[in-house]
């Protein structure tokens, strides 16, 4: 079997300075690997990763593989993955199936390359890793001990399985910690999103009227940083009680259909199919940008830009531009993919370094029990562990209760 599908293996200088700079803010996952390299628990364990493969990620995959782990990495999106990153990561022993700009169908043909190695133990971003074993390779559903799941797209998927009875493994809701999705999911996906829209736009966000379709933790993430950036802030949500939430945070809610019309930024964050479509273009003014924050490009419906629009082309790197036969123009960002890792480094290295240290402990967790097949959540011990060990790397002390006060938070009766 081929070792490895990658660009240009000649970038993997660049790729380790990349790696290396990440590695230096990530203080919790470095504790993790110091603590268990000399046990390797790992050791003899194949390792499949389904994620996006940029720096914090290498650091995720290259601690793995310190403890012991065979790893073996395909990315999860064709346009997050970096070269250099996958150069780099084959440099250091690690089988990458990856590279920028891939097909679909070349992205499903690297995830059979990476199944090809009979893995015990997956990591998925977004569910297609665990998605395609059960569909196209159920044999080797009885060698899979289990695996993690990083995203709330992922999760998703994976409840509605369990729901149906038909997964055949253990999984961990890595997404459901709380020390990822109160954090990543909101501060990381927040900041990233901004950066990504700034860096492939170059535009003036003060001012602007900015519709986040979506209050869930990404959305609120998004939504408060654009407050910080001087937007005013539309929300829209199907949920009563988000749509309470951001109303009493200070936003205005409305329907789609109402803040179509005035809109100048549209941010999709709901994980949902066609949130914003034909209807709704037919109401926007001209110049807005679009930009999705889901894990699949389905939120933004590309279909039906294709059909309005009498000109398309590409007006600035990673910037789609649709024009419709009234005149109006519309600018699609990194093809409606997930624009903070199609249009940027993705969330901040800080921010996955919890992330990567609770799939680091869930892989554990999976390796050393043999549990029965469906959705687990992550252990409270992990989860709790993560945060402690934050707060110590960042030198924050937390109060101690005392016995009486632990007593007393235990009593009914007073």
């Amino acid at each position: 079997m081929e070792e490895y599908r990658i660009a240009n293996p000649a970038l993997a200088d660049q790729g380790k300075i990349k790696i290396a700079w990440a590695w230096n803010f990530m203080p919790v996952l470095k504790l993790l690997q110091e603590k268990y390299k000399d046990e390797r628990p790992l050791k003899g364990t194949r390792i499949a990763a389904c994620l996006h493969l940029e720096a914090k990620t290498a650091c995720l995959l290259r601690a793995l593989k310190a403890l012991g782990a065979e790893v073996v990495a395909a990315g999860s999106n064709p346009l997050s993955t970096q070269d250099d990153i996958c150069a780099a990561l084959v440099a250091h022993g690690i089988k990458v199936y990856s590279w920028h700009g891939m097909t679909m169908d070349e992205y499903y043909g690297n995830l059979h390359a990476l199944l090809a190695w009979s893995p015990q133990i997956l990591i998925d971003d977004g569910g297609d890793l665990v998605t395609l074993v059960h569909k196209e390779r159920p044999d080797l559903l009885p060698y899979i001990k289990g695996g993690c799941e990083e995203t709330t797209t992922g999760v998703k998927r994976l409840r509605a399985m369990s729901n149906e009875g038909v997964l055949a493994f253990p999984m961990l809701a890595v997404n459901d910690a709380l020390s990822k999705h109160l954090f990543d999911n909101r501060y990381g996906t927040g900041q990233s999103v901004w950066d990504a829209i700034c860096r492939l736009t170059n535009m003036l966000v003060a001012g602007k009227e900015v519709v986040v379709c979506g209050y869930g933790w990404c959305g609120r993430g998004v939504a408060s940083r654009a407050c910080g950036l001087g937007a005013r802030v539309t929300i829209v949500e199907s949920d009563p009680h988000r749509a309470l939430e951001a109303y009493m945070d200070g936003f205005y809610v409305t329907d789609m259909p109402t803040a179509a019309r005035t809109g100048d930024i549209f941010i999709t964050t709901t994980g949902n199919i066609n949130v914003i479509r034909k209807e709704h273009f037919a109401l926007m003014k001209s110049g807005v940008i679009l930009a999705n924050a889901g894990h699949f490009d389905v939120e933004i419906s590309c279909t039906d830009l294709d059909e309005i629009a009498v000109q398309k082309s590409q007006t600035r790197p990673g910037v789609t531009t649709y024009v419709t036969k009234d005149g109006r123009s519309f600018h699609l960002l990194v093809e409606g993919r997930l624009v903070n890792l199609a249009g940027g480094d993705g969330h901040p290295i800080e921010i996955m370094d919890l992330s990567f240290a609770l799939q680091l402990l869930s892989v554990l967790y999976i390796k050393e029990r043999d549990l029965e097949p469906g959705l687990y959540p992550v252990p409270n011990e992990i989860d709790k562990n993560v945060a402690h060990l934050k707060l110590e790397a960042l030198g924050i002390k937390l109060e101690k209760m005392t016995t009486e006060q632990e007593e007393y938070m235990g009593r009914w009766d007073e």
